[in-house]
């Protein structure tokens, strides 16, 4: 009986030190505090004098940036940079406009649902005109052109950071073609296919150069976006030592039309050239191309019909009716390209801006740059103009 009873007393305590280890397993922990969001900024609030070519940057500790505002002027819907959240920050991926105040709301939130806003207003450096250059794009937005059309960014302030400006700007076209940019000067840059565009092509310039510093103090001015399609393939082509221009569309034959070119003192270049301008009328007068008015070459003609600018020294396209008897028998015109007044209608109206016209059997060579002339290297040598 008393071994029964030791053993009952030696049980109760065994489970009394069993139930005070359950009780003290289950004892509830103090709750861990969370921490509340903690916005910040690469801007200071009131800050004056900020930049163009700041990135403007929020970033959020202990929780995620939600919803950002930037803005220039009073009303949020108006002049908004824009940017994008990445993982707990945000990144404007536009630059700033000089000479503007600006309001800079971020929202962030932690991991118990707890929010905060940070707010900062600031203005930017104010530029004059000659701290800024103006990129200006051909073709025009909506534009039509011909197959050999040259992409052209004319700056009309230098741009000393040739690479950074070049990698900013792009073209993008639906078929995809191979191409590339290159630099003519540090004014003006062309882009141009490896072959020509092919015909019914959409392309899009993006030109992503406002804020960006051009160097010494300069500033892209403007952004540029331009879509333009190119038409049907229109390629022609003038024999010199024949006086005949075959005009081919689409790579057939459409015309045959006999021509004079320039005579012996004044010989139409041999090369590749692209239409650059259009008049259905237009004076031409030889001291423009810096014929004096004394000299026995010098003309001055009015009202010469269908005319189409090949080359800045001011070789044409144009219907001479002066000279229809040597046409297609003698070269005798001061550099054109003469035709008769219907012929030349005729390829007037079938012609876009940027369609080719190839020059073949004269003892002239056209020079590098008088007028679009990007055709007139390889593909490789064109690509060594690139910046990068």
């Amino acid at each position: 009986m008393k071994t029964r009873l030791a053993l009952a007393l030696c049980l109760s305590a065994a489970l009394g030190v069993s139930a005070c280890s359950v009780r003290d397993a289950v004892t509830p922990d103090k709750p861990v505090a969370v921490a509340p969001v903690q916005l910040a900024a690469n801007v200071d609030d009131k800050a004056p004098d900020v930049r163009v070519d700041t990135v403007i940057t929020a970033q959020a500790t202990d929780g995620e940036v939600t919803e950002v505002k930037l803005y220039a002027g009073s009303d949020p819907a108006k002049n908004v940079v824009k940017g994008s959240i990445t993982g707990t920050g945000w990144v404007a991926t536009q630059l700033l406009e000089p000479g503007q105040t600006y309001h800079f709301q971020v929202k962030g939130i932690n991991e118990e649902g707890k929010t905060a806003t940070l707010e900062r207003t600031f203005t930017t450096q104010d530029l004059g005109l000659n701290q800024q250059t103006y990129p200006s794009v051909a073709p025009l937005q909506g534009e039509t052109v011909g197959v050999g059309m040259p992409v052209i960014v004319t700056f009309d302030i230098p741009v000393k950071n040739r690479a950074l400006y070049e990698r900013k700007m792009r073209v993008e076209s639906t078929p995809a073609v191979e191409g590339t940019w290159s630099w003519l000067s540090d004014r003006e840059v062309h882009y141009r296919p490896k072959d020509f565009w092919p015909d019914g092509a959409k392309v899009k310039i993006i030109a992503a150069v406002n804020g960006l510093p051009a160097g010494n103090g300069v500033y892209g001015q403007k952004d540029q976006i331009v879509d333009f399609k190119v038409g049907r393939s229109v390629v022609s082509t003038v024999d010199v030592a024949s006086h005949k221009l075959t005009v081919r569309i689409d790579d057939k034959v459409a015309r045959t039309i006999p021509v004079t070119t320039g005579d012996a003192g004044h010989k139409t270049r041999r090369g590749t050239k692209i239409i650059m301008e259009k008049y259905s009328s237009i004076d031409m007068d030889a001291a423009t191309t810096g014929v004096d008015s004394e000299d026995p070459g010098y003309y001055n003609i009015s009202d010469v019909r269908w005319a189409m600018r090949l080359t800045n020294s001011g070789e044409f396209l144009h219907a001479a009716p002066w000279s229809v008897g040597s046409q297609g028998v003698a070269n005798v015109s001061h550099g054109c390209t003469g035709m008769s007044t219907a012929n030349a209608a005729w390829f007037y109206g079938k012609s876009r801006r940027g369609d080719v016209v190839k020059y073949i059997n004269s003892g002239r060579t056209l020079e590098e740059n008088n007028g679009w002339t990007d055709w007139n290297m390889s593909y490789d040598d064109f690509a060594k103009g690139s910046a990068l």
